[in-house]
């Protein structure tokens, strides 16, 4: 199997899982539709954000826009193990959120505003994404028209994105405290990427 990360490839080539490669730098298997590369391109959508609450909200954005594919790719499709996985997927994006939210609590000082993360932006982004910066429409059409085991691909590639991104958000943050949550993250993007390759090579 193909994944753009080569983080995630040595990851799921530990696992045990044979024909694993790095796709980083081309990759012609989603026709275009590809998650953006890593980590480059999950931080350049973060390249706006100045502080870290800021930082913070942007992430959850991306769970955010993650959460909704897995809802309906958990809906649409008939593989009852595959429909299992996503709403597993879907419920876990939304705890990645909570803990994301409990950090901004942290390190803001200030109490929950139901505007978040919309009151951290002069400008909003102005279309949803989903981890690894696709834009969360154009991946929806897409799945539409494709079997079961392109569409672990493609998840593949997005929890891969996630897995870097928030290594590298790990890195950027200055609080020990942030550090861990996001240690937390990349420990189970790293368990969600695991599963999924699981499941695809039971449906090659």
């Amino acid at each position: 199997m193909g994944v753009r990360s080569r983080a995630a490839a040595a990851i799921l080539s530990e696992a045990g899982f044979k024909k694993v490669y790095s796709m980083k730098g081309g990759i012609n298997a989603w026709e275009g539709q590809v998650a953006e590369g890593v980590p480059e391109a999950g931080m350049a959508y973060f390249s706006s954000a100045t502080q870290p609450e800021e930082l913070l909200g942007l992430a959850w954005l991306l769970e955010d826009g993650s959460r909704k594919f897995y809802v309906e790719m958990a809906s649409m499709l008939k593989d009852k193990e595959a429909v299992a996985l996503f709403q597993e997927l879907s419920k876990a994006e939304e705890k990645h959120q909570a803990s994301l939210v409990n950090l901004y609590k942290e390190l803001s000082g200030r109490p929950f505003d139901s505007e978040f993360p919309k009151n951290l932006f002069r400008e909003e982004p102005s279309d949803e994404r989903m981890e690894g910066g696709m834009h969360l429409r154009e991946a929806l059409q897409w799945a539409e028209k494709k079997a079961i085991k392109e569409i672990l691909e493609l998840s593949i590639s997005l929890e891969s994105n996630a897995y870097d991104l928030y290594l590298k958000m790990e890195h950027k943050m200055e609080s020990l405290n942030a550090k861990k949550v996001f240690k937390v993250l990349s420990t189970e993007e790293k368990k969600h990427l695991e599963r999924l390759a699981s499941l695809l090579e039971k449906k090659l």
